[in-house]
């Protein structure tokens, strides 16, 4: 049974001429929480507060949770949340923010879900201190009353509340904002809703390998991750990183057996796991380079023809450098899917673990789980079976309905609700943002993307609605009456249900969106404050949308402030991917998952030293990053909150042939680690009597930005380091060669020189 929804933003303040009572509506089902109190309620209430004279408007927030923030967590033990405290999210945080709230200086460049928590605990300790917060009391049921002339306009809200106490409480609002979101109740179809041998989890609810296995009764030991788009790529590469450090972590695996155990991903279609091209500045910095645009943008987003579609695939393999047949057949955009809408995905890992085996892919849906098998069908109608099923995660989405079931059942009539339809459940005017035979009821967040700009701009927006006398009044400012007369969002969603071109993202693309709302709004884009780098493909000056190029009309100067802090924060990172090595160590970390051919030379100079050649496998292994060698360091970090972050063992074995004719066996291990508040990569020796632990550093590799004069448009880094092992001096040299994002190969170079010693070693890297 469903638990009634919960939050909203009300106020029990009498109605006067000169102030108005709105209530911001948050919702709740089982186990999970929505947005009421979280970013779009949050971003709504400072809209309503701020962006009209002081008074226009009084606010009463209603959440269902004890807490701030909506789906995200302020406290990094917090595991109640529908999101991990340590999740790091898939936009930078010059995305992920409102126009006048800037990040801490020190915060990281992709932050963690309780960093965003307490982002949004400061932004409503700024903002919205005046509005009247209602934690843990959820709403059970609204009304909406006519007056006595059956006026549209006229109607009012009654709202029934019930706190945690069970005591409920009516009350009576002029305006209804709904700001619960999409993510109403996790989707679990039924031909895998329940089994006695297999547990089956949400992704959603998917926290560690031992919670999942811990009610399995079988014996198979296959997890199956059951959705094609972002979450489910996004989870199939979490859980594979999951198994890869528990097989190759120092102690006792916490899963029995964990070496047998391996991921299998169904999925409808391939999608394009995205990753940063060079200059390896944050992916969204360059997807919202609107130099790449023209000046009067288009929607690129709802329906997407045959050739657009074909157009947009071909972006994509540029800007990877491949169909990504070059992980696996699997995973190529097959011509059969050119003309489909692309789909794309967030994974560091997920390509690369398909390469390794680890995660093996299929395509079609599925029809059944039974006992510990799942059948899929194919688009073909062909029919396969996974068997030795352990496990089952459902990336399958979430429904919205249940966000909104509050409401009057005429009201979801009008708004056309339609439950399970994962596209878009409610049809709206203007972006999401009100229905015209409403005038009272607004949203803030409905917009299926995670762009915290468009939330900004329908809070925005719906108060300048209601602020001028709703959807049909004449006091409209002309721009917003030429906005709403032209606006076909209704049509365009209705549509879109049952289209077969529609794109990932139906609500339009974020770009344009922000376009409309600014023209209707009438907010000037403020200019970068200084020189940009250029980038390419279109080798112009970077203009980098994010939320802070729109500041309010209304803004404060305190309000100002933060927005060009804002601005700096993101001129000075792009700046720093550009001319600098910053983030390059980073993507070699990403890029070296797996295993690599390695054919090396070493060269003595000393007759006592036999030269020869060494052939074989190098393997880097995933795994959680360990103490070892850096135990106060480790230790700071998990005091702060931060996931403590990935390391890779190194095992490289193979056969080495002397220049005198001996041949033997050969192999060596190290500890390679990424530090992501340094942005450095580094080198470890292991211990010799427990060779997966790392003993202490043997170089830190520092690398060298390219000369472009004599290199061209190479996309090979150079790194070297030194090490003085007692007497002996070893001076390293790197060089990391990408194809687009990825490594194509590297190789790697020793002078060794001391006392007794003087060789050179060169190995070479490949696929």
């Amino acid at each position: 049974m469903v638990a009634p929804p919960a939050t909203a933003l009300t106020t029990p303040w009498p109605v006067t001429n000169h102030s108005t009572n709105i209530r911001i509506q948050g919702n709740d089902s089982p186990g999970h929480s929505h947005l009421g109190a979280g970013p779009s309620g949050l971003v709504a209430a400072k809209s309503l507060l701020h962006d009209q004279p002081r008074g226009t408007f009084h606010v009463t927030i209603f959440e269902a949770q004890d807490r701030l923030g909506g789906l995200w967590p302020s406290k990094k033990d917090d595991h109640a949340a529908l999101v991990h405290p340590l999740m790091v999210a898939n936009q930078s945080k010059h995305t992920v923010q409102f126009s006048d709230l800037a990040w801490p200086d020190d915060a990281p460049e992709f932050p963690r879900a309780w960093h965003i928590g307490r982002y949004l605990e400061r932004y409503h300790d700024r903002y919205c201190r005046d509005a009247k917060l209602h934690l843990g009391e959820r709403v059970l049921h609204s009304e909406l009353l006519q007056p006595s002339d059956q006026s549209a306009e006229g109607a009012k809200w009654k709202v029934r509340t019930c706190g945690q106490d069970g005591q409920q409480v009516d009350h009576t609002f002029d305006y209804l904002l709904v700001a619960s979101g999409f993510f109403g109740k996790p989707v679990i179809p039924p031909p895998v809703a329940a089994s006695r041998h297999v547990p089956v989890v949400h992704s959603s609810q998917y926290r560690t390998l031992g919670a999942l296995l811990k009610r399995a009764t079988g014996v198979g030991h296959k997890i199956v991750v059951v959705g094609g788009q972002m979450s489910g790529v996004e989870i199939a590469g979490t859980v594979a990183t999951h198994l890869s450090s528990a097989q190759h972590s120092p102690g006792p695996s916490p899963v029995q057996n964990v070496d047998k155990y391996s991921v299998h991903h169904v999925s409808q279609r391939p999608a394009w796991p995205a990753s940063p091209a060079p200059p390896f500045l944050p992916m969204d910095l360059c997807s919202y380079n609107l130099a790449n645009r023209t000046d009067n943008l288009t929607n690129m987003q709802g329906h997407v023809s045959t050739e657009a579609a074909k157009a947009l695939h071909s972006i994509y393999e540029t800007m990877l450098g491949t169909d990504q047949s070059d992980f696996s057949p699997n995973l190529a955009i097959a011509n059969t899917d050119m003309g489909k809408p692309p789909y794309l995905a967030v994974s560091d890992t997920y390509a690369d673990f398909v390469r390794t085996g680890l995660i093996s892919v299929s395509y079609g849906k599925v029809d059944s789980l039974t006992g510990s098998t799942v059948t899929v069908t194919t688009a073909r109608g062909e029919v396969s079976k996974i068997n030795d099923v352990a496990a089952v995660v459902l990336a399958t989405g979430f429904e919205s309905a249940s966000s909104i079931s509050f409401l009057p059942s005429s009201v979801r009539e009008t708004l056309s609700v339609l439950p399970f339809d994962l596209n878009n459940t409610v049809a709206l005017a203007f972006h999401g943002t009100h229905h015209p035979a409403i005038p009272s009821l607004g949203f803030v967040g409905f917009y299926r993307s995670p762009y915290w700009g468009v939330m900004e701009m329908q809070a925005r927006f719906v108060t300048a609605l209601w602020a001028a006398g709703g959807p049909t009044s004449s006091s409209l400012p002309p721009k917003m009456a030429a906005a709403l007369e032209k606006d076909d969002s209704i049509e365009r969603t209705l549509t879109l249900r049952t289209d077969p071109q529609v794109s990932q993202f139906p609500m339009g693309d974020y770009p344009w969106l922000m376009q409309e709302f600014s023209r209707a709004l009438e907010i000037e884009r403020i200019p970068p404050l200084g020189k940009m780098p250029r980038v390419p493909p279109a080798d112009k000056s970077m203009d980098i949308l994010t939320p802070a190029r729109y500041p309010a009309k209304r803004s404060t100067e305190a309000q100002r402030t933060e927005v060009t802090k804002s601005i700096q924060q993101t001129e000075s990172t792009a700046w720093s991917g550009v001319s600098s090595a910053r983030f390059v160590a980073k993507a070699v970390f990403r890029s070296l998952l797996g295993e690599w051919k390695l054919e090396r030379d070493l060269v003595s100079r000393l007759p006592t030293h036999p030269s020869g050649h060494f052939s074989g496998t190098a393997r880097f292994l995933l795994r959680e990053r360990t103490r070892d060698g850096r135990e106060a360091e480790h230790d700071a970090a998990s005091e702060r909150g931060d996931h403590v972050g990935l390391e890779y063992l190194y095992i490289e074995e193979g056969m080495f042939a002397a220049s005198n004719g001996f041949s033997f066996r050969a192999t060596r291990r190290y500890v390679w680690r990424y530090d992501e508040r340094k942005d450095t990569l580094s080198v470890w020796f292991v211990k010799t009597d427990d060779q997966k632990r790392a003993d202490y550093l043997f170089h830190q590799v520092e690398f060298i930005i390219p000369d472009t004069e004599t290199e061209g448009a190479s996309q090979a880094w150079r790194a070297n380091a030194g090490h003085l092992c007692i007497d002996d001096f070893y001076d390293v040299d790197y060089r990391f060669n990408f194809k687009a994002v990825n490594l194509k190969d590297w190789s790697l170079a020793y002078r060794v020189k001391g006392p007794k010693k003087d060789y050179t070693i060169e190995g070479t890297y490949t696929r």
